[in-house]
């Protein structure tokens, strides 16, 4: 029997992208849950078995040939590097290094004019401006709308079925922390726009002195919270008030939001189906009005996934943007830390408040200036109408129901109809290869961390389907992470040409709306990785090149469900990805529906 003989990729530079042919990604694995979960975990698990079992479905997946039997003559990029970016236009320099409360301050005032009305048609969402309004025109204090979520979160966890949202909530801490808010406003100094303002955060970053469990039952067993991680510290120096610690998909190993341990977050659009992954509980809770904004972490579209599917927006920022100090997953080179919210213009409040690097980065990543977009400048619209933006249509329409692409297509036509934007078709070749190079460091990254915890006999404590993601991850060796840090390279190239012709890169944020909750995936959990390459389908190139990204509500489908449209930005462009999505968003409002779990906490 002839040995393989081994692939030779062309030098990234000398591919004739033009000639590339699109090629719809055909991944094999079994769609398993309940007791055949229970049965294929051993099977994997088993140190004979578990080594055929896997290199069978790394075969039929092409990951054996891609990475094993490949040349791929490119150096490895081990972390995203980015080139010089010219400095955008239309945009306000908020700086690093400046206090959140002033960040904030300013990117107040590049909002547009705000108007208050207690019935505003379509009504969907209070803003956090309605919210510090009402809080300053003596309608509401925080202590009474702190009252109204507490009663809501006990309400929703008594439903059937229940919608476990939170991991850790403490209701006396909130009415506390609403206390000292609503003092503050009757002495008439409140600390900032985001004063009294409730939000949520994902159970793997730290709130003090709440628990990070990374939603399993052991992890705060064995790491204690001493203080705030750095992104939520800049919000509670704004005066934001702490709702709990999140649901989420079991240490973010999975993009449906499964979860057997505390239960699993249900969409509010439909109570029967996921809300996405891995920042589950952060997206429910905005989606269904319990606050205005959360923060999440991206990973592997882990904000952007559960944003989409919920119908809200959520924000990923460009790897290293945000200072990760204090997140569970600190150490990786594909996860940052960001909002989701009901609006952008809620996103971009918040995201002024966390945004800020760590000092190496600073020196490392070389970031462009920290800013946001004026969006009442005069030469707002002129900006919008010189706005390339990039779409790869086979890409794009390779979707699991035409309503996804065609709702998202409409979007994009009222956008240049609207403002004179320009739609270019572009190429990204190599989309399989980033797919498996993204599964492979995230995967070597998360098993890396977890291993001396595997190893010292906690893996029977972690969930079936976690357990079959770090039995695939820990079959990875050292020669598949550094092919796959070769393909990170070669992608990164790619998209830096597309973007010497475009300003931003549209998708569908996902390739399905939200899936059903089976049934049987209740008490065991679920693995479906067709499903779930169906939700990181567009994704990616997020987070394996760091790039910044933001999905928008842009519509429904036919049985009602949430539709998000993706735009990835150049390095360190978030202030012209919220420009575009701010006008987006305000072109297809009266798309959006109010989801049937829903609860005005305003009003009570």
């Amino acid at each position: 029997m002839g040995k393989t003989k081994p692939r030779a990729m062309r030098a990234v530079e000398e591919v004739d992208i033009s000639a590339v042919r699109y090629e719809s990604p055909s991944l094999q694995a079994p769609h398993l849950s309940g007791f055949s979960l229970r049965a294929f975990v051993w099977l994997m698990e088993s140190p004979i078995l578990g080594r055929l079992l896997t290199s069978i479905l790394k075969s039929q997946n092409n990951i054996t040939r891609m990475l094993q039997d490949t040349v791929i003559p490119e150096r490895p990029m081990y972390r995203p590097e980015y080139p010089p970016q010219e400095a955008e236009h239309g945009v306000v320099v908020l700086g690093d290094d400046t206090d959140p409360v002033v960040r904030v301050e300013r990117a107040l005032q590049l909002l547009p004019p705000h108007t208050f009305n207690p019935s505003p048609l379509p009504f969907l969402y209070w803003r956090i401006r309605d919210f510090a309004h009402a809080y300053r025109s003596g309608i509401t204090t925080p202590s009474l709308v702190a009252d109204h979520i507490i009663a809501a979160v006990e309400e929703w966890s008594n439903r059937k079925p229940p919608m476990p949202m939170l991991i850790y909530f403490d209701a006396d801490d909130l009415r506390k922390q609403a206390e000292a808010s609503t003092k503050r406003f009757h002495q008439g100094n409140p600390i900032s726009i985001l004063d009294g303002i409730f939000i949520a955060i994902k159970d793997d970053i730290d709130c003090f002195p709440y628990p990070s469990k990374g939603a399993t039952t052991f992890f705060d067993k064995i790491r204690s919270v001493e203080k705030d991680a750095v992104c939520v510290a800049r919000l509670r120096k704004c005066g934001v008030l702490f709702i709990g610690k999140a649901n989420m998909h079991e240490l973010g190993l999975g993009v449906t939001g499964n979860n057997p341990n505390y239960g699993t977050a249900r969409n509010p659009h439909s109570i029967d189906r996921y809300t996405g992954g891995s920042s589950s509980g952060p997206a429910a809770l905005v989606s269904s009005g319990l606050c205005s904004a959360a923060i999440g972490t991206d990973g592997g579209g882990s904000v952007r996934i559960p944003s989409a599917l919920c119908g809200i927006v959520g924000l990923k920022t460009t790897y290293g943007r945000t200072d990760m100090t204090g997140a569970l997953c600190d150490c990786g080179t594909v996860e940052v830390a960001s909002p989701l919210a009901s609006s952008v213009e809620d996103a971009m409040l918040v995201y002024s408040a966390i945004a800020g690097s760590r000092p190496m980065d600073k020196l490392t990543l070389r970031p462009s200036p920290l800013c946001v977009p004026n969006l009442v400048s005069p030469d707002n619209n002129s900006i919008l109408g010189s706005v390339k933006i990039g779409k790869y249509t086979e890409w794009f329409h390779d979707v699991s129901d035409p309503d996804i692409s065609n709702t998202c297509e409409d979007a994009l036509n009222l956008l240049c109809s609207n403002f004179g934007c320009q739609i270019e078709e572009i190429i990204l070749p190599e989309l399989e290869e980033m797919r498996t190079a993204h599964v492979v460091s995230i995967g070597t990254e998360s098993f890396c961390d977890l291993n001396p915890h595997y190893r010292a006999g906690k893996r029977t404590e972690f969930t079936l389907d976690t357990r079959t993601s770090l039995a695939l991850f820990g079959s990875f060796t050292s020669t598949d992470y550094v092919a796959s840090q070769r393909i990170r390279r070669r992608i990164m190239y790619y998209h830096n040409e597309a973007f010497k012709k475009v300003d931003v890169i549209a998708t569908p944020t996902t390739g399905i709306t939200a899936p059903k909750i089976p049934q049987s995936s209740l008490k065991l959990g679920e693995s479906d990785y067709v499903v779930s390459a169906y939700l990181m389908r567009f994704v990616i190139a997020g987070n394996l090149l760091g790039l910044p990204a933001i999905t928008v509500p842009v519509g429904h489908d036919k049985q009602g469900l949430p539709i998000g449209l993706q735009l990835i930005g150049r390095p360190w462009g978030e202030a012209s990805l919220l420009r575009v999505a701010s006008a987006l968003e305000e072109l297809c409002l009266n798309k959006r529906k109010r989801p049937s779990a829903f609860h005005d906490i305003l009003k009570g």
